[in-house]
């Protein structure tokens, strides 16, 4: 199978890439003869002006050094996503001033077309400046990709079949009743009863003291052992696993 590539799309990408670098070249000759066509007329009418020397080569740049520096702050306050007013102001004040000054350089005796002619050099600077500026600007930050919408997903169909049992509900089943306490055939077992909640089996003496406490007298070793704790234990067989109350206090 022939593989196939997308020379359509390289060849539009360097078409693109030539046209920028075209674009970029012709702005920077522009801006380089706009600024020296301004700059010449800036320095003839300085040296009218009683400047000479060197003086009257770095007048006219401090007017250009306004729009220059003006620019490139306003470049960096793009980059940043602010608004630079006064990186504005420099561009405006340092362009009007160059476009003025230009006009003035060629005196008030000519017509309006000799007037217009001298203001094309630093209008046409600050145009081509701030072209440069937004190529460069492009270059750094690029053209944002627009964003796509989600692609919504289409739900996946359950089948749910419906049967007799599915449809029915069922009451929530109830709770089991407490368990009854023990009925014992003799109220002292319950006596017996309580002393196993330490976790021991009572021993002979810890009983009678218990059934002497609840009132009962003095009963014999073979009826609290044999009789009252044998229908305990044997009504509930795993109290009498526990671990004897003589052996616990031993340990």
């Amino acid at each position: 199978m022939a593989i196939t590539h997308p020379t359509g799309h390289v060849d539009r990408q360097r078409a693109v890439l030539g046209l920028t670098i075209g674009a970029a070249l012709v702005t920077i000759a522009l801006t380089a003869v706009a600024f020296w066509l301004s700059y010449e007329a800036l320095h003839d009418l300085a040296t009218t002006h009683h400047l000479t020397g060197v003086r009257a080569w770095a007048w006219p740049a401090t007017l250009d050094a306004f729009v220059v520096s003006g620019e490139l702050l306003v470049l960096r306050a793009s980059l940043l996503r602010r608004l630079d007013w006064l990186a504005m102001i420099l561009v405006a004040s340092g362009s009007a001033g160059s476009i003025v000054l230009n006009v003035v350089s060629v005196g008030a005796a000519v017509d309006r077309t000799t007037q217009v002619v001298a203001a094309i050099p630093p209008t046409a600077a600050l145009l081509a400046f701030t072209a440069l500026m937004r190529q460069l600007y492009r270059a750094l930050v690029g053209r944002p990709d627009v964003p796509q919408p989600p692609r919504a997903e289409r739900p996946t169909p359950v089948d749910v079949e419906l049967t007799a049992v599915n449809a029915l509900v069922l009451p929530p089943k109830p709770a089991a009743p407490p368990a009854l306490p023990v009925a014992y055939s003799d109220p002292r077992c319950a006596i017996i009863r309580r002393l196993y909640d330490g976790g021991t089996r009572p021993g002979t003496g810890t009983m009678r003291a218990a059934l002497e406490q609840a009132g009962y007298g003095t009963l014999s070793d073979g009826l609290i052992r044999g009789t009252l704790r044998a229908e305990v234990e044997r009504l509930e067989p795993l109290l009498e696993t526990y671990p004897p109350e003589k052996q616990l206090r031993a340990a």
